[in-house]
């Protein structure tokens, strides 16, 4: 069965919409679905976040980290 990928470019969003983008994506994807992120920094405090409230339900992966793209992947699980 081929994987569901969905891809967000958050580069040209406004930096205070970027979170609410993801988690409401996030929340429509259901288990084996990928979120690919595509971002001008590194993603840590949206990694600890994500460790806080979705613990157990996610799959991390970095594609791409920097210097100009960080490219990664949340696997719901």
């Amino acid at each position: 069965m081929a994987e569901n990928v969905e891809v967000l470019d958050l580069r040209p969003l406004p930096p205070v919409e970027r979170h609410k983008q993801i988690f409401e994506r996030w929340e429509k994807l259901t288990p084996g679905d990928t979120l690919k992120i595509i971002n001008d920094h590194d993603p840590k405090p949206l990694y600890y976040q994500f460790e806080a409230e979705e613990k157990g339900r996610f799959e991390w992966e970095y594609e791409e980290q920097g210097p100009v793209d960080w490219v990664f992947k949340i696997k719901r699980i």
